[in-house]
């Protein structure tokens, strides 16, 4: 599944079109490489995600088939830490 695709899916992004813009600002990365909005995530990867204002970091454990009931969340990821930005990283920040 495609990562700005994904990010919507499993609430980590208001619209589909945010978690676009934010890989085409560098603030997406799967396994330490920038991620384009087009990539493709496998479970296993490692996500991280730098917006409002923090950096989560994810492990992908399962991808989803459809659209996922915020109850069932936890299924598909863990977050691995969740680090407030610096103020100077924010001005780059959406």
């Amino acid at each position: 599944m495609r990562i700005d695709v994904l990010l919507n899916k499993l609430c980590l992004t208001k619209t589909r079109s945010i978690a676009k813009n934010a890989c085409d600002k560098n603030l997406v990365s799967i396994n330490g490489k920038r991620a384009k909005a087009s990539m493709e995530v496998n479970p296993g990867d490692k996500v991280i995600l730098k917006l409002y204002g923090y950096q989560f970091d994810l492990l992908i454990k399962e991808i989803p088939e459809g659209n996922v009931a915020k109850k069932d969340l936890s299924r598909y990821y863990d977050q691995i830490s969740r680090s407030k930005l610096d103020s100077d990283l924010l001005d780059n920040n959406i």
